[in-house]
């Protein structure tokens, strides 16, 4: 016997369509990047916990995910959302050089593909 009435823990995926509908495509942006920001900091051990949770590699790849999202996003969002990401962005790539044992080499860092160099 099935019951067509979702359970209480179960999402309702039409619910989630109707509300995702709604929001603008500059606010997904920035909160995706936002949340991949967050993350890289956790990663680079810049949060609170500090070295409990850092993982270089991990960090890695959430700034460069970051980097390409912001390259390919930026003329989408506006200057005014896309100036505070950038600064951000910069600021996980410098503080990645910083935690790293072995730095990359300028324009190998993680991000750096999109963003060109940066240096400290």
């Amino acid at each position: 016997m099935s019951d067509a009435t979702p359970s209480p823990a179960s999402p309702d995926f039409n619910d989630m369509t109707r509300d995702i509908a709604e929001v603008p495509a500059v606010e997904v942006i920035v909160t995706v990047a936002v949340n991949l920001m967050s993350a890289a900091a956790v990663k680079l051990g810049l949060t609170e916990d500090g070295d409990k949770y850092k993982d270089l590699d991990e960090a890695r790849k959430l700034v460069h995910a970051l980097a390409g999202l912001l390259d390919a996003g930026t003329t989408e969002i506006s200057s005014f959302h896309a100036a505070p990401l950038r600064d951000g962005l910069k600021s996980l790539q410098l503080a990645f050089r910083e935690a790293s044992i072995v730095p990359d080499e300028p324009g190998q860092g993680p991000g750096e593909k999109y963003t060109g160099p940066v240096y400290g």
